[in-house]
């Protein structure tokens, strides 16, 4: 068996794919197609499919108009290493878009994304609570996430 996400897009599936497989190494288009005949969706030609991957994660998608938005009960989280990762990830993907607390952004299709330091995992996760707590603390009041400022959270 495998798994795989799945994305209905409005429009511009295909300018989408082209723009997230551009900013994450090791992503690629598998192949597109338009459905040939009439569906539920719309006439014979107005349905387009597409397989994808973003880094390690297999995608589908779908444009076959309006249906339901993108919303927060989906997200595509990216860890990065450095925060040069972070801020070419954040900047590209916020375009057109906007930005929300804690690392999350929508992106002009509507997706939500996370943009995370890997640190910020290891941070919240170490024995001392107390550290924990300022790390969590200084995220909170974070947009997007800096890496120097959670470490110096952590140091107190």
């Amino acid at each position: 068996m495998k798994v795989i996400q799945n994305l209905w897009f409005e429009k511009d599936m295909e300018a989408a794919i082209k723009f997230y497989t551009s900013l994450i190494s090791g992503s690629a288009t598998e192949w597109t197609t338009t459905i040939p005949a009439e569906t539920p969706s719309g006439p014979a030609g107005s349905v387009k499919l597409a397989s994808f991957t973003l880094g390690d994660q297999r995608y589908m998608a779908v444009e076959a108009g309006p249906l339901d938005p993108f919303n927060h009960s989906f997200s595509i989280m990216v860890e990065c290493d450095t925060q040069a990762q972070i801020d070419r990830l954040w900047n590209a993907l916020k375009e057109g878009g906007a930005t929300e607390q804690c690392g999350w952004l929508r992106d002009r299709w509507g997706l939500s994304w996370q943009i995370v330091p890997k640190r910020l995992g290891e941070l919240m996760m170490d024995p001392d609570r107390a550290k924990a707590k300022r790390v969590t603390e200084a995220m909170l009041t974070m947009v997007k996430f800096d890496i120097a400022a959670l470490e110096a959270a952590a140091r107190g």
